[in-house]
């Protein structure tokens, strides 16, 4: 994809070590909210680092968050779902690591405003997403950064989801801030 990346965040070359972090964050996000955790495929995981298409953040070298940001949907998205959109980015499979969610750390809003960036830098015009509405935290932190949410709750046996979107087309690149500090 060749995108540029903001101080800090680096692309992801370790599988093992994202897909880790995101089993990690699955199971704390599950146990705070008292719902199973997602079924998670480690070949997907491979296949978007390899691709390039996952950020991680690193503090104080361990790995504090990532997510992973491509330009074709990594869920069903049927005709109609999103209103219409040039140059459509989808944000997937964002997580934190457990000692950050447990800290009260800003790791997540840190990782959703760098995909929010890095789509505008890739000359996006929407940022589209699925989230869990029963992760009231993660979808309320969407909503506040202007995600919109399109189409009804949708579920697949105990998992819920919905579709959500940001427009872009509105953002310049200096527009959008740039968190410093360590989380």
């Amino acid at each position: 994809m060749g995108r540029q990346l903001a101080p800090g965040w680096e692309l992801a070359a370790d599988a093992a070590e994202v897909h880790g972090l995101l089993l990690a964050s699955d199971a704390e996000q599950a146990l705070r909210y008292g719902i199973p955790a997602p079924r998670r495929n480690a070949a997907t995981t491979e296949g978007r680092v390899t691709a390039g298409e996952v950020s991680l953040l690193r503090i104080d070298g361990a790995a504090a968050g990532a997510f992973t940001l491509s330009a074709d949907p990594p869920f069903e998205v049927s005709r109609g779902t999103f209103p219409p959109a040039a140059h459509a980015m989808y944000l997937s499979r964002l997580c934190v690591a457990p000692a950050q969610l447990r800290a009260g750390s800003l790791v997540g809003v840190r990782c959703l405003r760098e995909a929010i960036a890095a789509a505008a830098r890739a000359g996006a015009d929407a940022l589209r997403s699925q989230a869990n509405p029963d992760f009231t935290d993660v979808l309320a932190m969407l909503q506040l950064h202007g995600f919109r949410q399109h189409g009804p709750v949708a579920a697949q046996g105990h998992l819920r989801s919905v579709n959500l979107q940001k427009d872009l087309s509105v953002m310049s690149v200096r527009a959008v801030p740039q968190p410093t500090g360590p989380g």
